[in-house]
């Protein structure tokens, strides 16, 4: 690309040591020329600021959430065209940034972008929430990761009162702007054979070799912990209420991600996805089992 526009990534951190040197690294290995780095940590006491300032030199303190984080970097210190934020246990395939800023110029409706998501893992859990989120992809479960930064500016950011449902919020408001495309997925490139990543991935339980995965996210939630999980999934339920009053019990997009029918069977079932569990019938028993163990805690979020 001539004259590549700057795209800016933010990384909200809180003592992650062990994940955000991989992060960084994703972001060294991008194909795009043209990237600025902003981790924006929340008064770490290991190595998370140590680590980070070894790749960049636009490391912060900011707190007390992430969504007030993710503003600080996207609003006040990012300086491109483009903004995006990571989690720091995420882990970027090389070809994420090209492709998004290619999508995303080619049609002016898209002012914010999905990105699909891989879920990295090899034990029976892993793979159940590996095979969960493939049925998100784009759809309003989903959260825009990749934005246009003066809609991100112009709609105000993430909505610091919430720590959960902020991602599902943001996705509304940039709604009433324009459109939130869909990443859409490189298959059979060959970068991945050189990427430094490739065996760290490989031993997480994705086998590279068969098919390409040049625009995703790999979300390394390590080996799955029950506890943690369902732990993480009952604090953000705490956020749900304020965010149905801000748009309404009745608003179609809350409807869906928050009622029974749309969370349990139809976003498993539209668009012909409803192959894909009768082809993994193991994986789609433990799906649900987690999708009932989530609903307890959203039921019990005032207790």
């Amino acid at each position: 690309m001539n004259n590549p526009p700057l795209v800016s990534i933010v990384i909200t951190t809180k003592n992650e040591a062990k994940n955000i040197e991989n992060c960084l690294r994703s972001i060294q290995e991008q194909s795009y020329p043209n990237i600025e780095t902003i981790v924006v940590d929340n008064a770490s006491t290991d190595q998370t600021q140590e680590i980070a300032k070894r790749y960049t030199d636009k490391v912060f303190n900011k707190g007390p959430e992430r969504s007030a984080q993710r503003n600080y970097g996207m609003i006040e210190i990012a300086e491109g065209d483009y903004v995006m934020f990571l989690d720091a246990d995420m882990i970027m395939a090389p070809e994420v940034v090209t492709s998004c800023v290619q999508f995303i110029e080619s049609d002016n409706r898209f002012v914010a972008l999905h990105i699909p998501e891989i879920i990295l893992g090899q034990n029976y859990w892993s793979q159940v929430r590996r095979f969960e989120r493939t049925f998100y992809n784009g759809t309003v479960i989903d959260g825009a990761r990749f934005f246009k930064k003066a809609i991100f500016v112009q709609v105000g950011g993430f909505d610091t009162s919430m720590s959960g449902p902020e991602d599902w919020d943001i996705d509304k408001k940039l709604k009433q702007v324009g459109q939130i495309g869909l990443l859409p997925d490189l298959q059979n490139a060959n970068s991945l054979k050189s990427w430094p990543l490739n065996q760290f991935i490989t031993e997480s339980g994705i086998d590279l070799n068969k098919t390409g995965y040049e625009s995703v996210i790999f979300h390394n939630e390590s080996e799955f912990d029950m506890t943690f999980y369902l732990n993480k999934k009952g604090y953000y339920a705490q956020s749900f209420d304020t965010y149905i009053n801000s748009w309404g019990k009745n608003d179609p997009d809350i409807k869906k991600q928050l009622g029974l029918f749309y969370r349990y069977f139809g976003v498993f079932l539209e668009q012909g996805k409803w192959k894909r569990l009768f082809r993994h019938p193991v994986l789609m028993v433990g799906m649900y089992w987690l999708r009932f163990l989530v609903g307890i805690k959203y039921i019990m979020r005032h207790n």
